[in-house]
């Protein structure tokens, strides 16, 4: 009798466990799809303005006050990440960072095939979170080591980004640090929906901002990428 009772109890810590997770998933695609929304505003505004703040503040103003405004959010988010604030703050970032990517997307539209090339990133993008979030879903396999190495990768990236902003100017490296972030924050997508598959992630606002951000750097390189190589003047 004590051996049924232990089992139904594992049984029911399970459906518990299961019942759990489920909801993490489904609040955090839910704040994604939810973040579009502000990110769509902050494009719109910013290509109406033709907002480009590293023009209006120089590059390493604009360097200072992108990374001081970026990670004062993510620090604040954090901070109040098991209460509507946080949710309020992230919504609140992705109005900037949409903001912010409104001169490439400005860039892309002077292109003839401007419009496309967005379609293709956008597509491609999707595609990204569609193969990854299903590998970590349904693999069996525990992706938690690659989320240190990613995101020491991703640190990487940005410091040579910043070195060949300011002294190298190459752009073949701006290329081949493109073509490194989209690899890179496509492994951050597998390793945090591994996470929140595997438990290891219980907060909704946390696992949407790291999705997010790896979004919007694959969308964002990608599409510098595609106008690169596919734009047409």
């Amino acid at each position: 009798m004590n051996q049924s009772l232990h089992q139904i109890y594992s049984a029911g810590g399970a459906y518990m466990d299961v019942a759990q997770r489920n909801r993490v998933l489904r609040n955090t695609y839910l704040l994604l799809a939810l973040s579009m929304l502000p990110t769509i505003a902050g494009i719109w505004m910013g290509v109406s303005m033709k907002f480009n703040l590293f023009q209006s503040l120089g590059m390493l103003g604009g360097v200072l006050v992108f990374f001081g405004v970026f990670y004062g959010l993510v620090f604040m988010i954090e901070k109040f990440k098991d209460s509507g604030m946080g949710v309020l703050l992230m919504l609140g970032l992705t109005f900037f960072l949409g903001l912010m990517m409104s001169a490439l997307i400005g860039r892309t539209l002077q292109f003839k095939n401007g419009a496309a090339l967005l379609t293709m990133a956008a597509g491609g993008t999707a595609a990204i979170l569609v193969v990854m979030a299903s590998i970590a879903t349904v693999s069996k396999r525990d992706f938690s080591g690659i989320g240190r190495w990613a995101f020491i990768g991703m640190l990487v990236v940005i410091v040579l980004g910043l070195l060949n902003a300011f002294f190298f100017q190459q752009p073949v490296l701006v290329m081949a640090l493109s073509a490194m972030m989209i690899l890179l924050s496509s492994m951050m997508l597998l390793y945090t929906v591994n996470q929140i598959v595997n438990g290891g992630e219980t907060n909704y606002i946390t696992a949407a901002l790291s999705i997010y951000i790896s979004l919007y750097n694959i969308f964002s390189n990608l599409l510098s990428l595609l106008g690169i190589f596919g734009g047409e003047d």
